[in-house]
């Protein structure tokens, strides 16, 4: 399965008050490894930025100033994103910023979006407050939670905190199993390693007599049969079957 672990940044809060998208970040993992492609991209948003939201991300007029506007970017944007499932904390929020600035492209032969109908979206804002009722589910809070390191995150950043949340995402839902195609790498260099898997096993090499074996006594013996028959459990040698 193809994902896309996404991100923005934006001028304000609501696309409804004329806020834009100023920069936009995502990640690729097919089959819960990472394939390496990302998508990165500041936008000039061609209005102010909110001095509330530039002490969040950092981004101000000046730094996006000379950067593209969307209508420039959306292309591009948009074949790395459609068909995948996008994976975003708190969803409504990045998807209507998304859909807001695809509905502005106006005189297109192939209009692009809304997201929801060529995407699937997965919100682990949403699974997370499933997961973890009552509790913080910001993606710091989240991190903290399941031990992730996220020192480095000083300001929010949408490459940053897609890459964060994509770590945050393989934890929730069963562990890791790559992060790189490194690992795959790594994996086919011993041939008894199936690379399929994504796990990383390592094998301990044990000269004789270092790997004690312990069988039980008579009496430990007959305490395990008198504790199978207390349970309606019948012993058959080495084996307990149902009674």
């Amino acid at each position: 399965m193809r994902q896309v672990i996404l991100d923005t940044e934006t001028t304000g809060i609501d696309p409804k008050d004329g806020h834009r998208l100023v920069e936009i970040g995502a990640v690729e993992m097919v089959n819960r490894r990472f394939t390496g492609r990302t998508y990165h991209q500041y936008i000039n948003p061609e209005r102010h930025i909110d001095a509330e939201v530039v002490a969040v991300h950092g981004i101000d007029d000046a730094k996006v100033a000379n950067e593209p506007v969307f209508a420039q970017v959306a292309d591009a944007f948009w074949s790395f994103i459609e068909g995948a499932e996008l994976v975003i904390h708190n969803a409504p929020f990045d998807v209507g910023f998304i859909d807001h600035e695809l509905n502005m492209l106006s005189g297109r032969a192939n209009p692009l979006g809304p997201v929801r109908d060529h995407c699937r979206v997965l919100d682990t804002l949403v699974m997370a407050r499933k997961m973890h009722p009552g509790q913080r589910n910001s993606l710091d809070a989240l991190c903290k939670r399941y031990d992730i390191d996220n020192g480095h995150r000083v300001l929010h950043g949408a490459l940053l905190d897609a890459e964060i949340l994509a770590e945050v995402y393989l934890a929730m839902t069963g562990g890791q199993t790559a992060l790189t195609l490194d690992a795959e790498a790594n994996q086919s260099q011993n041939s008894d390693t199936p690379a399929e898997t994504g796990l990383s096993i390592q094998r301990m090499t044990l000269t004789p007599g270092q790997l004690r074996v312990i069988t039980p006594n008579e009496q430990e013996q007959q305490a395990h049969r008198a504790k199978c028959e207390t349970h309606q459990l019948r012993w058959f040698g080495d084996t307990v079957r149902d009674a």
